[in-house]
């Protein structure tokens, strides 16, 4: 129920002191035209309200989250704690630059960690997310490409298996798509990317490892077909948990890189926010940075580079993102970052071994840090499709992995374990899996009911897509 559904006239909780000076009038012009309608509930109800709202609510607190695709992880809470120092929050862009060394010193040290894990040679931590770091890279690309008159380049390559942001990101970079399909490996087709090659080409955008969990047996084939041609290589980080502190993308090839702090480096994802999509270079393309890049030693400050793209976001970013960022980094040092990955893959291989003499893999062989079983022949034989197997696990505790993605896989479901779940979790969560199959053959009515246990029960998907209420009606 909302909370304008539980008002009632008359109730309230002004807890304000009488006003104790003259009562200013307010001008004509700035007032409201319509009423102002807020509920009216005593603090009581107001605080009964989110407390229920609060136990209804499923994070990675509560269980298992194997959203594939967005490391939904446990993330350390010392990491939180640095955040909310106050010599971190208590500051503004505008005051002198004299009296915040210290915090540039954490966005120039967390540059640096960042460029030695990716392979890149400098940093911005500009952008507010993911797809705003896309957009930062591309236009990276194109203000390249223009600087050496070369105008005709306006196509940018983007595998079928591609994140939905890349595409996007690219149109709005006023380039034209080019996609590519997969090979039945799973990989880039290399005969139908050669097939697209040519002087006209910007640049390739690719996530590697890719949306199916592979890592690309061809990757330094790709990268330099699209050298030859005078493309650039865009990498997609948002499967870096795979493969950080293992191998660097700018050894891959690549030219440009955007993360996503807020998944592979700390901050909770999720929940519209705060994200950070930090975007690397090569040497070559770092003129081309955003302004407000942190420079100098002892006495820091902001410099804009020489052919600068211009600002991609007020003053310098999400900071307290780049804190938590630096400080998980700093905690899991040279060692740990690596093993965090291999921690990663390690689950989500052993997940997948242990499923796939029933379901189906959409690719049997050793994944990176996440796979995708389609259950199109399971649908076939018994009408219960991926839907009916997600809705299903929230009644046995656990939030359901992605669904129906990547579209290259039919009734796909993406799973990534993550590297901070035990094996008693991922073995709960097998045995899970196992019995639902097994109900799939038995009883395949009773998954099509699913979730029962839950607040909210099987929702109508079709209407909430085409009639969807999105704003509440006064009576």
């Amino acid at each position: 129920m909302l909370i304008f559904e539980k008002s009632r006239a008359g109730r309230g909780c002004t807890l304000f002191p009488p006003c104790d000076v003259e009562p200013a009038a307010v001008p004509e012009k700035d007032k409201r035209e319509l009423e102002l309608h807020l509920p009216e509930l005593s603090e009581t109800e107001i605080s009964r309200h989110y407390t229920e709202l609060a136990k209804k609510a499923r994070g990675v607190n509560d269980g298992f989250y194997p959203l594939g695709s967005c490391t939904m992880k446990y993330n350390p809470k010392i990491d939180e704690d640095m955040a909310a120092l106050p010599g971190f929050t208590e500051i503004h862009p505008l005051q002198p630059i004299s009296t915040v060394q210290g915090c540039l010193e954490v966005i120039q040290t967390a540059e640096k960690y960042l460029c030695e894990i990716t392979g890149m040679d400098s940093m911005t931590l500009q952008p507010a997310a993911g797809a705003h770091g896309e957009f930062t890279g591309i236009m990276l690309i194109k203000a390249y490409h223009e600087s050496r008159n070369d105008s005709k380049r306006k196509k940018i390559i983007i595998p079928d298996s591609a994140h939905g942001t890349n595409p996007a990101s690219a149109t709005m970079a006023d380039f034209s798509v080019v996609s590519v399909p997969s090979g039945p490996d799973g990989c880039v087709d290399l005969e139908k990317l050669k097939e697209v090659l040519g002087d006209d080409i910007a640049g390739l955008m690719l996530t590697n490892p890719n949306t199916v969990g592979l890592f690309d047996k061809n990757i330094l084939e790709i990268t330099k077909l699209v050298h030859d041609c005078g493309g650039l290589n865009y990498y997609d980080g948002a499967n870096l948990n795979a493969v950080m502190g293992v191998v660097k993308p700018g050894d891959m090839g690549f030219d440009v890189i955007h993360l996503n702090l807020h998944k592979t480096f700390s901050t909770p994802h999720g929940g519209g926010g705060p994200g950070s999509g930090a975007v690397g270079c090569k040497a070559f393309l770092a003129d081309f940075l955003p302004s407000l890049m942190v420079v100098g030693e002892k006495e820091k400050h902001f410099e804009k580079p020489k052919k600068s793209i211009g600002e991609m976001k007020n003053f310098y970013g999400n900071f307290l993102v780049v804190v938590r960022a630096l400080a998980y980094i700093k905690t899991l040092g040279k060692e740990g970052v690596p093993e965090a990955c291999h921690n990663a893959v390690l689950n989500a291989n052993y997940m997948m071994d242990k499923l796939k003499d029933i379901y189906t893999m959409a690719y049997d062989e050793v994944c990176m840090h996440e796979f995708v079983m389609s259950l199109e022949d399971l649908k076939h034989k018994t009408g219960v499709s991926a839907m009916d197997i997600a809705k299903a696990l929230l009644d046995n505790g656990m939030h359901p992995p992605t669904m129906y993605f990547p579209l290259i896989v039919h009734e796909a479901l993406m799973i990534e374990p993550t590297e901070t779940e035990s094996k008693d979790t991922l073995d709960d969560a097998i045995r899970v899996y196992r019995m639902l199959y097994e109900e799939a053959q038995k009883n395949p009515e009773k998954l099509h009911e699913a979730p029962v246990t839950m607040p909210v029960g099987r929702l109508d998907e079709v209407k909430a897509a085409r009639e969807p209420v999105l704003r509440y009606e006064w009576k």
